[in-house]
């Protein structure tokens, strides 16, 4: 059976079982719709939130981050894990006692205001939406090379199977379906991984094989080969860091605090039984996921000396299948500065920008592209990181039906995180703007209703951002986490551990970090991009890390506004109190 069909059989039988899945758990009630019930078992709801969790920038971006950044890109490995651990001890068990169904429902009613709900929500949406456009283009890319369709057809296809199990099943269908993508997104990137770890170095487990030598005879390590074959080639060494020290650790910040704060992981523990369930669900989800945050670094390092040993000094005419393959999504793109027609791998951009082909082909056979070629760089190649795993398997030579898992894999990573930032949208709209504010004498069946055409719409809003992406959401995941962290972040953790924090002081820090953290990163990748330099950031933080500030702006906003302010009323006093205490201790205390 050849590779194509393998990969129509693959994605065929994955997409039919998460339709099948969300039929058979079809929601018939609101809790059903928004929590699933609040009854699933904590491991079950670990693996869903891993499969949340681990979108289409993890399971096809983070990889291709690590092999061109190298050491710098750690800082996304040490963020979105690290932030979990903190989600686990902080948050999730208080969240939970407290027992509402969303974000905005804690900050409405923690807060005693409908304004500040809506504020919640309205800092949900915009982080919803920045995360969510990545995830369909991921997608469109996904369906394009694998499926071969156009890119928009692609997303298209993506927007009509979430339709199915996210509108049908709501978030007892979401979980259901995110643990059989869980089971195939990690079984889709494990297997490559064992296989090119022990075709680089002999060691079939990467996390190991990283730290072994290569099997070419140099008796090099994988990252020494890697340090000097990049540092002949002009680049910097793969070990060594670039990002200044407070960048790095604000980025790093921002994407732990960001992790805390994203209403779609949030949500995740209103579906468990109890508290002590969702500090469960988040131990269950950090091991879930740490099988694919300790195995990308190993790709990343793999794929990069895969890519050098098999593209660099490599005649065009000569260039392997999948170059061609990746070529034509126009994701590959080579120039012949020199009229040697060899490809030649260097530092620096090959175009001055991201390459746009035309339809005629140059003297050696490449397609030419309509962007001008950067004559200062000796680089001949461009090559958009997003692929390197989805190219990985081809790459190396694996069988077809590895290839094939590896397009199912990075389907189900895109399509699960997808489903959970749309029920969260379609939840806030119905649930905290009907239900809570506006319309509180709406029936059940009504609230149902609206939550399914909320996420209807939210689905074509979010398979249009897929198609008309704006370049900065697909470039940089982090944004979505600062925006997280300087917005609903603070306003969650001051209404968890702080009895004097007022209705006044929360919405004035979330509007003010939500602002402050979207104007930052507007300015340096929308209106002025070339401006983006460590030289014109505030105290040298980068966009990626800005939300560290936002998130100290909020803190600092909302403590001056609630001092200026009306303490909160005493029932809210005691509200507070009686989610940090556990139950029981004040009978235990009093004999």
């Amino acid at each position: 059976m050849d590779t194509q069909t393998l990969i129509y059989l693959f994605v065929g039988l994955s997409f039919t079982m998460y339709i099948g899945i969300a039929i058979w758990s079809r929601a018939g009630s609101t809790k059903e719709f928004y929590v699933a019930g609040g009854g699933v078992n904590p491991v079950v709801n670990g693996m869903a939130t891993a499969a949340d969790w681990m979108s289409a920038a993890s399971f096809i971006s983070m990889a291709g981050i690590i092999a061109f950044a190298g050491y710098d890109a750690s800082v996304y490995l040490m963020g979105w894990t690290g932030g979990y651990v903190m989600l686990a001890l902080l948050l999730a068990p208080y969240l939970r006692k407290f027992g509402q169904f969303t974000v905005p429902d804690f900050i409405g009613t923690r807060y005693y205001s409908k304004a500040a709900r809506v504020v919640a929500v309205v800092c949900l949406i915009f982080i919803s939406f920045t995360y969510i456009a990545g995830q369909m283009r991921g997608v469109g890319i996904v369906f394009s090379r694998f499926l071969d369709v156009p890119i928009t057809m692609g997303v298209i296809i993506g927007m009509a199977i979430v339709f199915f199990y996210a509108v049908l099943g709501g978030m007892k269908g979401i979980t259901y379906t995110q643990v059989a993508q869980y089971c195939v997104l990690i079984f889709a990137y494990m297997v490559p991984a064992f296989f090119i770890s022990f075709l680089i170095t002999g060691n079939p487990i990467p996390q190991l094989g990283l730290g072994s030598t290569v099997n070419d005879g140099s008796g090099l390590y994988v990252l020494q080969k890697l340090d000097l074959v990049l540092q002949d080639m002009g680049f910097g060494a793969y070990t060594d860091g670039s990002k200044s020290m407070i960048d790095v650790f604000c980025i790093t910040a921002a994407l732990m605090v960001g992790t805390a704060g994203l209403p779609h992981v949030i949500v995740r523990f209103f579906t468990v039984p109890k508290a002590s369930d969702a500090r469960k669900s988040a131990g269950w989800a950090l091991v879930f996921i740490a099988l694919l945050y300790t195995t990308a670094p190993a790709v990343g390092a793999f794929a990069r000396i895969n890519f050098i040993e098999t593209v660099d000094q490599t005649e065009y005419a000569e260039a392997p299948a999948w170059f061609k393959n990746w070529e034509a999504n126009d994701l590959i793109a080579w120039y012949d500065k020199n009229d040697d027609g060899v490809m030649q791998l260097a530092a620096g951009d090959a175009f001055m920008g991201k390459p746009s082909y035309a339809d005629t082909t140059g003297t050696a056979g490449q397609r030419m592209v309509t962007n001008p070629p950067n004559e200062e760089s000796a680089n001949e190649v461009y090559v958009d990181r997003d692929i390197m795993v989805l190219a990985n398997p081809e790459i190396a030579n694996l069988p077809g039906w590895v290839i094939a898992l590896v397009a199912a894999g990075g389907l189900a990573a895109a399509l699960s995180t997808a489903a959970g930032l749309l029920l969260v949208i379609s939840s806030s709209i119905s649930h905290d703007l009907l239900k809570s504010t506006f319309r509180p004498q709406i029936t059940e069946k009504g609230e149902l209703m609206a939550a399914r055409i909320s996420a209807t719409a939210a689905i074509v809003v979010a398979g249009y951002l897929g198609i008309y992406p704006p370049g900065w959401v697909a470039q940089v995941v982090a944004f979505a986490f600062g925006l997280a962290a300087a917005s609903l972040f603070p306003a969650i953790f001051m209404g968890i551990f702080s009895k004097s924090m007022n209705k006044e002081g929360a919405i004035a820090g979330m509007v003010t970090g939500l602002v402050f953290t979207f104007s930052y990163i507007a300015y340096f990748k929308l209106v002025n991009p070339e401006a983006n330099v460590a030289a014109n950031w505030l105290f040298g933080v980068s966009p990626e890390g800005i939300g560290v500030i936002g998130m100290l702006l909020n803190f600092a906003v909302a403590i001056v506004v609630s001092k200026m302010t009306a303490s909160p009323p005493l029932e809210v006093r005691k509200l507070v109190d009686s989610i940090r205490v556990p139950r029981g201790a004040g009978d235990a205390a009093a004999h």
